[in-house]
């Protein structure tokens, strides 16, 4: 998913916690900036202010901060993207369930799928998979 440049500094002007350098975000992983990326999409279409994003953020970091996250930096994202699942979830989106559905859906995808291939989902994917189960015990 591209970043929209305007958006991008947009959003580090609202939230000046997002780790950047000065060209603007900065990601250590793909998923890190697929995570901003939907971010900067959803507000984009008025699914939540920066406002309504800035407070879900630091909740969720001090949620994290009272579990024992050292707050080093590395794991921002990971806040970041929990706070978005959880908004995603408050404002009717999508419920936590689906998400987690999706989320082994796509854990399933990767690992039947070779590496380099590109990842598709198929509806196998979202069975759920019982490997230690044996049915006539």
């Amino acid at each position: 998913m591209p970043l929209d440049s305007k958006a991008a500094v947009e959003a580090t002007r609202a939230l000046p916690g997002i780790p950047r350098d000065a060209d603007g975000p900065v990601f250590r992983e793909p998923w890190e900036a697929q995570a901003f990326a939907m971010a900067l999409a959803l507000h984009a279409r008025g699914l939540f202010t920066w406002s309504e994003w800035a407070a879900a953020l630091a909740s969720e970091i001090k949620r994290a901060q009272t579990a024992g996250d050292p707050d080093s930096g590395e794991t921002y994202y990971r806040h970041w993207l929990a706070a978005l699942e959880k908004l995603v979830s408050a404002k009717g989106l999508a419920s936590s369930e689906i998400q987690h559905r999706y989320r082994d859906a796509w854990d399933h995808a990767a690992d039947r799928t070779p590496h380099g291939s590109p990842i598709t989902l198929r509806s196998e994917d979202f069975a759920p998979s019982f490997p230690d189960s044996n049915p006539e015990l």
